[in-house]
């Protein structure tokens, strides 16, 4: 456990000493050349894009009947509730299933991690991203 301690500040060390110039050790045509980044740096930055969407709202569109919602995108999966028509749901994302009238949308409830239902029967204003 010490070697490692030792053999990671040493590593920590060498790439601090890489990166930075000796002190008083400047070259002599530094006066007159433009300054370059280091090499070992790199000079471009990773930007992360928020996990988090706007929500997306859907109006259940049966005629009179309720609409099953499921633990999983297929009508294989349980039934763990039901959602009367022209009811409005916050939809999360869309994913792959088995077919509704040849429709193979499902949706995912936004504030549910195993609750599905079937895109065939639901209304959007806009398209729901992937899952």
């Amino acid at each position: 456990m010490i070697r490692q301690a030792l053999r990671s500040g040493l590593l920590a060390a060498v790439a601090v000493v890489a990166v930075l110039p000796a002190a008083g050790a400047a070259p002599a045509s530094a006066a007159t050349a433009p300054r370059q980044a280091p090499a070992a740096v790199a000079t471009t930055q990773t930007v992360r894009t928020p996990h988090h969407t706007l929500p997306v709202h859907g109006v259940v569109a049966t005629s009179r009947a309720r609409l099953n919602i499921r633990s999983g995108p297929g009508t294989g999966y349980r039934v763990v509730g039901h959602v009367r028509a022209n009811r409005s749901l916050t939809l999360a994302c869309k994913a792959y299933g088995s077919g509704v009238y040849g429709n193979h949308i499902w949706y995912r409830l936004r504030h549910h991690r195993h609750a599905y239902v079937a895109a065939h029967y639901i209304r959007t204003a806009r398209s729901v991203p992937w899952c």
